[in-house]
């Protein structure tokens, strides 16, 4: 009986190379690239990749930011005037807000200016006879229509003069209700005010030691279902020699608190199997290690998840260190334990075992 074939040849013909078949070359091949994606599936990443290999630089910054820079992106997608303007600093937003509201009354006010100020009637009956008196009339003119108060003392003659007053009434009434909305959601979005110790420390734990840094909650809204997650971001080198990235998730002695109502103090046990075993100041340094923290909790003011991000890099660790009690053993009202925020960062010696 004739072999099986097909328009290529005999089905199980060899390629002529080491006397294998085409099928046994492309089952190796398949079980090859089967391999590689299973290592590629088992390796860690925590969204940063592997190619980000400078040594300069720390991967997220002090408050809690990504330390990641787009190029070529949109104008609109990279101010994000929403997210922008519910995240920023309180000082910066209310800073923002009066100066837009000077900017345009002083627009509308030259404006006024340009369409002549006898159209203003009564103008002349509250402020002087200068440039300058005619303008602050107009100026604050604006304001109040604007803010739609009009107390009467000045009113707009003639058909541009009016047009522009009922645009700026419409004008005003858009921007307090944007800014309304603002406030509310500045106001009504849960926060996760965590504050970290300045450094993390190697110190003594049980017969061992361990990796630690501390965090506390600042305000007195209540967190509950905190967990965090650690990571251990550092260069390693591959077979050619060429630097990449590698992370490894450190497991933590308690990952995980029904509620946080004190300071918290974890730890990292440096056990066989670490990545921290056996390392030194220099090793860490060599490798820009750089440790990645990630908190998440239901705050219960508002019952919604809220998150907070951190890292310490290789510089920001104290060895042969360990943390201080932040509880001063006083009681508040007889009933309440006192706790020193301003304890967090303190640490006394403890020599490494």
């Amino acid at each position: 009986m004739k072999p099986k074939t097909t328009d290529s040849g005999p089905a199980n013909a060899s390629d002529g190379r080491d006397g294998w078949s085409i099928e046994q070359r492309l089952a190796d091949r398949h079980q090859g690239n089967s391999t590689l994606v299973e290592q590629e599936e088992k390796r860690e990443d925590i969204g940063f990749g592997t190619k980000i290999n400078d040594a300069s630089s720390r991967l997220v910054n002090k408050d809690g930011s990504f330390n990641v820079v787009r190029a070529h992106q949109g104008f609109w997608n990279q101010i994000n005037l929403y997210h922008t303007l519910i995240t920023m600093p309180w000082p910066k937003f209310v800073a923002l807000v009066f100066t837009f509201y000077i900017s345009s009354n002083t627009l509308f006010a030259s404006l006024y200016g340009l369409l002549g100020y006898e159209n203003l009637i009564g103008l002349g009956n509250v402020t002087p006879h200068t440039t300058f008196g005619r303008f602050m009339g107009a100026f604050f003119f604006s304001s109040q229509t604007l803010t739609t108060v009009g107390y009467g003392h000045i009113s707009p003659m003639g058909y541009w003069t009016s047009t522009l007053a009922a645009i700026e009434s419409m004008f005003g009434l858009l921007l307090f209700a944007m800014a309304t909305g603002l406030m509310y959601g500045r106001f009504s979005r849960p926060v996760a005010s965590i504050r970290y110790s300045a450094t993390s420390v190697f110190a003594p734990y049980l017969d061992i030691n361990g990796w630690m840094f501390r965090i506390i909650n600042q305000r007195t809204n209540q967190l509950i279902d905190v967990q965090v997650e650690v990571s251990l971001s550092r260069l390693d080198r591959k077979p050619d020699g060429s630097l990449y990235r590698r992370y490894y998730p450190l497991k933590l002695e308690r990952s995980k608190v029904s509620f946080f109502p004190a300071n918290w103090t974890l730890v990292h046990p440096i056990t066989d199997d670490s990545p921290l075993y056996g390392c030194t100041a220099e090793q860490l340094a060599e490798s820009d290690t750089e440790f990645l923290i990630l908190l998440r909790g239901v705050e219960d003011t508002f019952n919604q998840a809220v998150h907070s991000r951190y890292s310490y890099r290789f510089d920001e660790i104290r060895w042969g260190q360990k943390f201080i009690p932040m509880f001063s053993g006083n009681q508040v009202n007889g009933r309440a334990t006192l706790i020193d925020l301003d304890q967090l960062d303190e640490t006394m010696p403890a020599p490494l075992n």
